[in-house]
C-alpha cells in the first residue's frame, strides 16, 4: 500500500508563511493497526496516569449547607491567591482564584475578609483546621514552607494531605450557606504547566 499525503498553498497565504509538506511511504495493513493500538495504548496510559494522581480529602466540617464545587475553574490554572472571611468564631466565606480567574464566592457577608496570594510557582500542599458545626480555622502550607492561617483555635482538628507524590491542591469543594461555610474538602492533582496568577 502506498500513501502520499501532501500539503498546497491555500488562497490568502503568503508564501512565506507556506508550509509545504510531502511523504511517500509504504506500510501495510498489519504496520498501520501496530502503529494504531501502540497510539490507543499510550493514551489510556496517559489517562491513567492522571487518573492514579488525584485524591481527594475530606469532607470536614459539619452538616447543612448547599454543595459548591471548584472542579470547573482548575481548567483555569492553578490556585493563585486565596480569599477567606473570618469573624470571631467562623470561617464565613470562601473565593479561590484559579489561573487569572476568580471563582465564585461561597459564604456569607460579615466578617472580615483577608486576601493572600501565592507567588508564581508556588502551591498548597497541605492544608489542616478546625471544625465543629462549621468551619472554623484553615491553615494552607505550601511548597515553598509559607503558612497561610485564617480563623480561630477551637473545635476538632483535621489535617489533609495528597495521598501521591509531587501532587499540589488542584481546587476545593464543600457545603456553605448564606452566612458560613458549613464543610469542605480538598482535591489534589498534578500541577498544570502553563498558567497566569491574579
Amino acid at each position: 500500500m502506498q500513501s502520499t499525503l501532501s500539503f498546497s498553498q491555500p488562497d490568502g497565504i503568503k508564501p512565506h508563511s507556506l508550509f509545504v509538506f510531502s511523504v511517500k511511504c509504504s506500510l501495510s495493513p498489519r504496520m498501520l493497526t501496530v502503529a494504531f493500538l501502540a497510539l490507543l495504548c499510550a493514551s489510556a496510559c496517559a489517562s491513567e496516569l492522571q487518573a492514579s494522581s488525584s485524591s481527594f480529602s475530606g469532607e470536614y466540617g459539619g452538616h447543612g449547607g448547599k454543595q459548591f464545587s471548584h472542579s470547573g475553574n482548575q481548567l483555569d490554572g492553578p490556585i493563585t491567591a486565596i480569599r477567606v472571611r473570618v469573624n470571631s468564631y467562623y470561617i464565613i466565606g470562601l473565593q479561590v482564584c484559579y489561573g487569572k480567574v476568580w471563582s465564585d464566592y461561597v459564604g456569607g457577608k460579615l466578617g472580615k475578609l483577608k486576601e493572600i496570594s501565592l507567588y508564581p510557582g508556588e502551591s498548597v500542599v497541605q492544608v489542616s483546621g478546625r471544625y465543629k458545626s462549621y468551619l472554623r480555622k484553615l491553615v494552607f502550607v505550601t511548597d515553598k514552607s509559607r503558612v497561610l492561617t485564617f480563623g480561630k483555635d477551637r473545635g476538632k482538628s483535621f489535617k489533609a494531605v495528597p495521598l501521591h507524590p509531587n501532587t499540589v491542591l488542584r481546587f476545593i469543594s464543600g457545603r456553605a450557606g448564606q452566612s458560613i461555610i458549613n464543610a469542605i474538602g480538598f482535591h489534589w492533582g498534578v500541577y498544570p504547566s502553563k498558567h497566569e496568577n491574579c
